[in-house]
C-alpha cells in the first residue's frame, strides 16, 4: 500500500468512525469529523501529513 492510499484509508475511516460515535454515542464527536477536514485541508496546501509520518514509520512505500 502507497502512503497516499494508506492516508485516505486512514481518513476515510476516522470520518466513518466519528459519524457512528456522532450518532450512537455523544453529538460531540462531530468535532472529529471536523478535525479530520481540517486536517486534510491544512495538508493539501502545505504538503504535511501526521498520517503520512505515521506510515512511513511503518514502512508503507
Amino acid at each position: 500500500m502507497t502512503i497516499d492510499n494508506g492516508v485516505r484509508v486512514i481518513a476515510g475511516s476516522m470520518i466513518l468512525l466519528s459519524v457512528l460515535l456522532t450518532q450512537f454515542v455523544h453529538p460531540g464527536f462531530i468535532w472529529l469529523t471536523v478535525f479530520v477536514g481540517i486536517n486534510l485541508l491544512q495538508s493539501a496546501f502545505t504538503g504535511i501529513c501526521p498520517a503520512a509520518f505515521f506510515l512511513k514509520k511503518c514502512g508503507c512505500k
